[in-house]
């Protein structure tokens, strides 16, 4: 595999589990091609947590990285010239920068996001749109990937968008695989809501969370909003508002997201054909298969598997 270099640029005040979630993500495993260092401006960095840490690499590490990402860091005050240089570099040398949580105001002081739609905490959105009039601030997402610019909301959707970037770089089940390693969902898209208004149930109430792993093992069986209810023991009104309170979106745009997700790991890990893909996936033709894909994905189930299958068989992976 060709080794991609991840530098994880820690600025001053950076939030410590803003920073552990790329640490984490894109450390080296036998697996994956990352090559993961933490970079700061000087060799020890003051973190939100009250202690300090040494960086491994500076800025000569940054300019060298083929994917930089930015952790949350606060109080939100402009990074010093040097940071705003590097940064704006890597954009301009088609670099992949990536922000999380408030890491987001450093990029947009760079004038990285000029032009670009981007997101990060809700609590800091106001903030974010006030002083960086040329971004398309996005109010309610997880994360926002623009290509080779991608930023996230706060603190734990940043697992959402780096697990996101393993997707992209090295398909559905190896990202899966550290999500797995994480006790992290496998995967959410960046469109659903970054705030969900009832993160836990309410007392008295029981979770649906019985109902979504029910429901992951039948995909391939016509798994209707009235069937989903029943299961629940709930009316389908209060079943979908008690879903979208949970999970930040709809029980029918879950389903698609699963569908999809299934898809892409038996188009990675099978020879089956494309109707028998989508037929095990729920998604019943492979019309209908290709139609999805060609959405959420843009590209085809042919040439996702060439892409992904066949680079898992030259490297040898299962």
């Amino acid at each position: 595999m060709v080794v991609q270099r991840v530098a994880v640029l820690a600025l001053d005040g950076v939030t410590p589990l803003d920073l552990a979630i790329p640490t984490q993500i894109f450390n080296a495993r036998p697996e994956t091609p990352y090559e993961m260092t933490v970079c700061a401006l000087g060799s020890k960095v003051a973190t939100t947590g009250g202690f300090t840490l040494d960086a491994g690499g500076g800025l000569e590490q940054v300019r060298a990285a083929d994917t930089v990402i930015v952790p949350g860091f606060e109080p939100l005050q402009r990074p010093p010239d040097a940071v705003l240089e590097v940064l704006a570099e890597a954009r301009d040398r088609g670099r992949r920068v990536a922000s999380i949580c408030t890491g987001a105001f450093a990029l947009a002081a760079a004038g990285v996001l000029d032009g670009l739609h981007a997101t990060t905490h809700w609590k800091h959105i106001d903030a974010l749109e006030r002083d960086f009039p040329e971004v398309t601030v996005e109010s309610d997402v997880l994360y926002v990937d623009q290509g080779e610019v991608l930023t996230s909301a706060g603190v734990c959707c940043g697992i959402d968008l780096c697990l996101h970037l393993v997707r992209r770089d090295l398909g559905a089940v190896v990202a899966n695989q550290i999500a797995r390693g994480l006790v992290a969902a496998p995967h959410r898209e960046g469109g659903q809501a970054q705030y969900v208004p009832a993160p836990v149930p309410v007392a008295g109430e029981a979770s649906l969370s019985g109902t979504r792993e029910w429901a992951l093992q039948r995909l391939a069986e016509p798994l209707t909003l009235r069937v989903l209810a029943r299961h629940a023991g709930l009316s389908q009104r209060t079943f979908m508002r008690r879903f979208t309170e949970e999970t930040g979106t709809t029980p029918l745009q879950w389903l698609l997201n699963a569908r999809l997700g299934t898809a892409r790991e038996l188009l990675e890990t099978t020879d089956h054909s494309v109707d028998q893909v989508a037929r095990d996936c729920g998604l019943g033709t492979a019309a209908n298969l290709r139609l999805h894909f060609r959405r959420a994905l843009g590209t085809t189930p042919t040439a996702y598997r060439r892409t992904f299958g066949e680079a898992r068989k030259l490297e040898g992976l299962p």
